[in-house]
């Protein structure tokens, strides 16, 4: 039996589900409600989506806790360990309400919670009106088609994952967050058993593009509150990661793409995050979260 930790969310419990069909124990899920399900507090950072959730772990309430990997902080606790990163579900953003961002009348009103899609739409489009949209994915398609919006942002992945994929036009242009469509399955480190039957699940090539973009995070020292893009895809031999830094109101940004050996993604990772500060992202992202805190 293994004792699978997840948020109670739908999209949450789907990606759960996804997870306890594939392995090959018996699984009971247990829905943990963390800081991130409640409303935001000033100084919250990444951590408040998957705190309680690790601290479950630690404590041995669960063996084994499935997180969208976006939501996971590059450093984590010690005693605990990623073990396992299925297959990648399509990383990009989606608008929904309109077809593409070129449909959009000037002034058009878009609702996103995220500073990074806040600072690449209006980087494109300055002329848009984008205003904060919280909530679970239902709700926010919910306030779409109650009006007051001309179109809202979600990921790809998690439209997909709860059987609403059509409500979406892909955003190409927009560089998904880091481990957007990635799933990370966290054990305790001396955990073998589980360990083994998650990285059973691994698939090789989304561990790789999930590995270059934390390394990009981790050496940016970046938070919730830096606006931050990082796409690693594996093509041919050849694993290339495109990473875009920028100023939430869209005035300032950097974005750069570089291709490494993709046995050596940290490395990869690394490498673009200093060619970024060498543009001066550093300096960026933090202005960037002064701005935000």
């Amino acid at each position: 039996m293994i004792r699978l930790g997840t948020r109670g969310s739908a999209l949450a419990l789907a990606q759960a589900r996804l997870v306890a069909a594939s392995l090959d124990d018996e699984v009971e899920l247990v829905p943990i409600a963390t800081s991130g399900d409640r409303p935001r507090s000033a100084g919250m950072d990444k951590s408040r989506f998957v705190k309680e959730i690790e601290d479950a772990l630690l404590a041995g309430d669960v063996d084994l806790a499935v997180h969208s990997a976006k939501d996971v902080p590059a450093e984590l606790p010690a005693g605990l360990s990623i073990v396992g990163v299925p297959e990648r579900a399509d990383p990009r953003d989606a608008l929904c309400g309109a077809s593409s961002l070129r449909e959009l009348p000037a002034g058009a009103v878009v609702g996103t919670s995220s500073l990074r899609r806040r600072a690449q739409l209006l980087a494109l489009r300055p002329d848009l009106d984008v205003r904060d949209l919280r909530g679970n994915v239902d709700t926010r398609l919910r306030r779409l088609t109650e009006g007051g919006f001309a179109a809202i942002v979600l990921a790809q992945a998690g439209l997909d994952r709860l059987g609403r994929g059509d409500e979406g036009a892909r955003l190409p242009e927009l560089v998904p967050a880091p481990g957007q469509g990635c799933l990370a399955l966290e054990a305790r480190a001396d955990d073998t058993r589980v360990a083994a039957a998650a990285g059973a699940l691994t698939d090789t090539s989304a561990l790789a593009c999930l590995t270059a973009e934390r390394a990009l995070v981790k050496s940016l020292g970046a938070s919730c509150r830096t606006p931050i893009g990082a796409h690693a895809e594996l093509a041919d031999g050849t694993l290339q990661l495109t990473a875009f830094a920028g100023m939430p109101d869209g005035s300032h940004w950097i974005r750069d793409a570089h291709e490494g050996d993709p046995d050596d993604p940290a490395g990869l990772g690394r490498t673009v995050a200093g060619r970024l500060e060498a543009a001066g992202a550093r300096e960026l992202l933090e202005a960037a979260e002064r701005v935000a805190a």
